[in-house]
């Protein structure tokens, strides 16, 4: 990047953001307010929002109008002044006309989280169907608010919530929306062919294929680059994208990885999860998220560092529930060791194991475990092959690996290293 457009970078002002979290008594929640509001900043962060404060409340119920209590939604008003504050998120999903009255009374933006998330997402697409995907749930998101969010969707610049389709004006027809659904949701489906295309070449190639999958920022990218370094084809030009943020990268990468021993299998990456991860969000990346389902063994990467992983790794278990994969052999791998002060702190588990993607501690493990549920069984073993079955000594040559040749009165004997699937075809020749 040139000098005069990061100098430009540095005179942006950041978002002044205030979160609000609402605790209702009378339903059951997934997971504690206090566990969701951290993660809630730690997505304000990685939208550009410098969080200011934030506001919680107990109700019994949801305000109809307002999501909270009227005198909190004042208090607010109060906080926003005095901070100097430019957005409000909210921690759950509003409705048009709740975004509508609480801007009214505020005075400043409001969003909400799923808002929030698709902006994340919008930000970070860097392909055409991910960005085709994004456009496609804000849209999808945006149509039965229509009536409701007249400030919202009347704004123009580079604010939170505005980025992909949101510079869109109220008097936007609701049926140029359903059109431009339509035109995505086409692009996508020619999208989907060449990616099935694909997909079927990769499946001739008979490589197992491994996906990495798991919460957001828990280091799935980190690991595909350990991988990648392992590979006796390393290039660095292959490593992808990881940064400790969350949703850094959202395109799905797909590498080969050839490791010593000749073990070769394709590593595909996915996008993270999140708690309360909106639904369309899902339904439009789920043809990207379907690569998981042609997976032979996934990787679950889990942020052991993180002291709420059990709740990420059951936000994770029930995506891939939704996605009828949840059958599939799984390897629980927990990464970020290196950042617990004592390894025993580490969680255990069947199908397990403890590793850091940075370091590469535990990672000669983790390639064994992956060999030993989805790698070719390799035998050596001789063979003694009669001489009027010369046909099968040029078949060896194609199926095996001939480390030597030995000419006999008997026959001729072969020293091989064959596959486990392969050997039946010859056992009745194997010399005991």
């Amino acid at each position: 990047m040139e000098r005069e457009n990061l100098e430009t970078l540095k005179e942006i002002p950041q978002i002044r953001g205030l979160l609000v979290g609402l605790s209702v008594s009378n339903k059951v929640q997934d997971e504690s307010l206090d566990e969701s509001m951290e993660e809630l900043e730690e997505l304000a962060k990685a939208a550009g929002v410098e969080v200011v404060a934030v506001v919680v409340q107990n109700r019994p119920a949801v305000h109809v109008a307002y999501y909270i209590g009227k005198g909190k939604v004042q208090e607010i008003s109060e906080l926003c002044k005095h901070h100097e504050i430019d957005l409000v998120i909210f921690n759950d999903e509003l409705s048009g006309s709740q975004i509508r009255n609480l801007e009214e009374v505020i005075g400043v933006d409001v969003i909400d989280r799923t808002t929030l998330i698709l902006d994340i997402f919008a930000q970070r697409a860097q392909t055409k169907e991910g960005k085709l995907q994004v456009e496609l749930a804000q849209l999808k998101y945006r149509l039965p608010r229509l009536t409701g969010l007249g400030k919202q969707l009347s704004r123009q610049g580079g604010g939170i919530g505005t980025r992909g389709p949101g510079e869109m004006k109220l008097e936007t027809d609701r049926r140029h929306i359903l059109r431009r659904i339509d035109d995505i949701r086409g692009q996508l489906k020619d999208v989907k062919k060449v990616r099935e295309t694909q997909r079927a070449q990769r499946l001739k190639s008979d490589l197992p294929i491994v996906a990495l999958v798991g919460y957001t920022n828990a280091g799935k990218s980190s690991l595909m680059n350990a991988f990648l370094r392992q590979s006796e084809d390393y290039d660095e030009k292959r490593e992808v994208y990881a940064k400790n943020q969350l949703f850094a990268t959202l395109d799905t990468s797909l590498r080969k990885i050839i490791l010593s021993n000749k073990f070769e299998f394709l590593l595909t990456d996915t996008v993270g999860f999140v708690s309360k991860l909106p639904h369309d969000l899902v339904d439009a990346f789920k043809s990207t998220l379907e690569e998981v389902k042609y997976a032979d063994l996934l990787i679950h990467v889990i942020d052991a560092s993180n002291q709420n992983y059990e709740l990420q790794k059951l936000t994770t278990l029930k995506v891939l529930k939704e996605l009828g994969v949840d059958n599939k052999k799984i390897i629980d791998v927990f990464n970020k060791c290196d950042l617990l002060q004592d390894l025993s702190e580490a969680p255990k588990s069947e199908n397990a194991i403890s590793i850091s993607a940075i370091t590469g501690k535990n990672l000669d493990q983790l390639i064994r475990m992956i060999d030993n549920m989805i790698g070719k069984k390799i035998l050596e073993i001789s063979l003694l092959i009669p001489y009027n079955k010369g046909n099968i000594v040029s078949q060896l040559h194609k199926e095996a690996e001939v480390l030597s040749t030995e000419y006999q009165e008997s026959g001729i004997v072969l020293n091989v290293n064959i596959e486990e699937n392969y050997y039946e075809k010859y056992k009745e020749f194997h010399l005991a």
